[in-house]
């Protein structure tokens, strides 16, 4: 097994051009100044939960941080313990995450949304943990976005969600999630009040996109 490295990703900073945050137009002759919401700022004022643990797919979990950090959202990782979590990347181990936080000790109030990576090992190690699936419930019960890519559906079905929802999934488990009473689609990324599910790694610029355009909409932020 080849040696593991911790990762945190760390969003590059803006070009200087593009935190302005505002925008030249032109219309019939006239200039026009029009104030703007970059990219790096969209969800400055959003805080936002992962909850994996070993096994998950690398790149559903690397991606979403990467990609809401980079929108402005802080982003903590939440796991059964407090010890680095271990990706699988391929056919094999990937790299160790730091986690900040038990899932036991996460307050509800203090995130807008959870994010739930894939990978066959870490949905299947979650969905048996007590902890992990009253979490997802509460996010649920806060009416507060939940988003599910490849297996991480399954998680969604051990919470008691799937049922007259409108889903996807990887498609290995798209009978589990039928049979728990979803109407199963195969599309990239699908919203359906506030769940947001996707099939695979491929459909991850949908996933992201989708979170993000929930969160930049959303109501007030958390308070913590």
């Amino acid at each position: 097994m080849p040696s593991l490295t911790a990762v945190r990703v760390i969003p590059a900073a803006e070009p200087a051009a593009a935190t302005t945050g505002f925008a030249m137009h032109w219309s019939d002759g006239d200039t026009k100044r029009k104030n703007i919401m970059t990219k790096s700022e969209i969800l400055s004022s959003r805080r936002i939960l992962i909850m994996a643990t070993d096994g998950f797919e690398q790149s559903e979990l690397d991606v979403p941080l990467e990609r809401l950090q980079a929108a402005g959202a802080e982003v903590d990782i939440a796991s059964i313990g407090t010890d680095d979590i271990t990706g699988w990347d391929g056919d094999d181990w990937g790299d160790e995450i730091e986690v900040d936080l038990r899932i036991a000790d996460v307050r509800v109030d203090d995130y807008d949304a959870l994010v739930l990576p894939g990978g066959q090992i870490n949905p299947d190690l979650l969905r048996v943990e007590e902890k992990a699936v009253a979490l997802i419930r509460a996010f649920a019960d806060a009416d507060k976005p939940i988003a599910a890519i490849c297996h991480a559906p399954w998680l969604l079905i051990e919470a008691g969600l799937a049922k007259g929802r409108r889903m996807t999934s990887y498609k290995s488990i798209r009978t589990d999630i039928a049979n728990a009473g979803a109407d199963v689609v195969d599309e990239e990324v699908v919203v359906d009040g506030n769940i947001v599910t996707s099939r695979c790694p491929d459909d991850l610029p949908a996933f992201c996109d989708a979170i993000i355009d929930m969160l930049a909409t959303a109501a007030a932020p958390a308070s913590g």
